[in-house]
């Protein structure tokens, strides 16, 4: 008996900072964690390509990424909605 075992694919949520490239957007995604030594809450932000054919996503606005094929050397996320 075969067990089908799915990869978890990542999904991230984050802010469009630039959507001036054909087919493509970047997204800031800010993650929160605990200071190990320290206990305070650090801010630290990450930029990532995705791919979206969606027109009508300007900078701004917010929307959900999710990890998938790689289209190109940078690109490996794809647009999957825009929240609010």
């Amino acid at each position: 008996m075969e067990k089908t075992s799915k990869k978890i694919r990542k999904r991230l949520q984050g802010v469009v900072v630039s959507s001036k490239s054909k087919d493509t957007i970047k997204v800031r995604v800010e993650t929160k964690y605990r200071h190990p030594l320290y206990k305070k809450i650090v801010k630290h932000h990450k930029h990532y390509l995705a791919h979206c054919t969606d027109d009508k996503i300007i900078e701004g606005d917010k929307v959900i990424i999710e990890e998938g094929k790689p289209v190109s050397k940078r690109k490996k996320f794809y647009f999957i909605k825009k929240l609010g």
